[in-house]
């Protein structure tokens, strides 16, 4: 899993028909690099997002019939130093 925050959004009109709904997303990983995920969450810009890439972002999105290798599944609410909880208060 990765773990990055959104700087940038990318529409395409046109893309193949297999492709659910959603946005291509540019991450600035932890680590500097950049790249360019599917959102279905309706991230937004300076959000901190949660990254998977692969053969698990190709399975949750139909088996690899769909050629994306990098989805968001989380935004990150708010980061926590080791063992504290990080949820808001109710």
């Amino acid at each position: 899993m990765i773990r990055g925050t959104v700087i940038g959004r990318y529409w395409a009109t046109k893309r193949l028909e297999h492709i659910p709904a959603g946005a291509f997303i540019e991450v600035e990983t932890s680590n500097g690099g950049r790249i360019l995920a599917f959102d279905v969450l309706g991230c937004g810009e300076g959000e901190e997002v949660m990254v998977v890439t692969g053969s698990t972002a190709a399975a949750w999105l139909g088996g690899g019939k769909i050629p994306i290798d990098a989805l968001i599944i989380g935004l990150i609410d708010q980061p926590t130093a080791a063992g504290k909880s990080g949820r808001p208060a109710n």
